[in-house]
């Protein structure tokens, strides 16, 4: 039997170079496109769990800088069906004046916990208001705000009612722009929010992230004049704005505040939450 005295077996040799080129091919995988979607499947979540901010702590919850919090904040929370009911006694009590309500998802989806939340936040004396979670790659814009106004999202000037929101972000079921051109999604964002303003009377609140904006929309400027926004970024300072948009209207600072839900600032005192609802 052959002796060897120093160095690695030829078996152990063997086994080695067929470790490393498996590793080098997974790593030339992981580098092709939808490489990532696939290794990702076994943890894509069922439809219609979506809510605000899912995407936000991953992607854009660390940055700073730029534009702080004014002096005077109004404190808010937004809720989902992943709150269930929700005790919204201990919520007023803790200072929150005003909340958002998740209604509905693409068109295939409306949270079951919609009543509860959506009156008993009323019932306490918050002003209130729903949220949309759109799914560009599904239905057109304008399906999606009829589906929305028709499920929950709509508005009526009664002092305790904002207008809707359309919570555009990153997309928890794949491709993070929905598949589409930075032109393609701007087109669908324009085709919701005039259709809801056509059916509400009101513009909607355009809920987003800046590197979400920047990278799915090419950071459009278009919006800023007329639909209110609400800027997700979980530090301590808003940061930059998206384009367009020269303050934010609220501010999602958290998503593990000290009771239910994301919480958010108002950027205003409680007056101008309300001046907000009567439109």
């Amino acid at each position: 039997m052959p002796v060897h005295r120093s160095g690695t077996s030829p078996s152990r040799r063997s086994r080695v170079a067929a470790a490393g080129a498996l590793l080098a091919a997974l790593a030339l995988l992981l580098t092709l496109p939808g490489a990532a979607s696939a290794a990702g499947t076994a943890v894509v979540p069922e439809r219609g769990t979506a809510r605000m901010g899912q995407g936000v702590l991953a992607h854009d919850g660390g940055q700073s800088g730029g534009v702080g919090a004014t002096a005077v904040q109004t404190e808010g929370v937004d809720v989902s069906g992943h709150q269930g009911n929700v005790a919204w006694s201990t919520l007023w009590n803790s200072g929150v004046k005003w909340a958002y309500v998740k209604a509905t998802e693409g068109t295939y989806y409306k949270n079951t916990y919609f009543t509860q939340q959506y009156n008993g936040s009323y019932n306490v004396g918050m002003i209130r208001g729903t949220y949309h979670f759109a799914t560009p790659d599904t239905t057109s814009g304008a399906t999606q705000a009829n589906y929305f106004v028709d499920n929950g999202g709509g508005w009526s000037r009664d002092g305790k009612t904002l207008p809707g929101v359309l919570d555009i972000e990153w997309n928890p079921y794949g491709a993070q722009c929905y598949g589409k051109t930075q032109a393609g999604m701007v087109s669908w964002i324009r085709d919701f929010v005039n259709t809801y303003k056509a059916r509400t009377g009101r513009d909607a609140v355009i809920y987003t992230a800046t590197s979400w904006w920047k990278d799915c929309t090419g950071n459009n400027a278009t919006f800023g004049a007329t639909n209110p926004l609400w800027v997700a970024r979980y530090n301590t300072t808003v940061g930059e704005l998206p384009a367009g948009w020269g303050y934010y209207t609220m501010w999602q600072y958290t998503s593990s505040g000290p009771t239910v839900g994301d919480h958010n600032h108002f950027n205003g005192a409680l007056d101008r939450v309300a001046a907000l609802a009567n439109g």
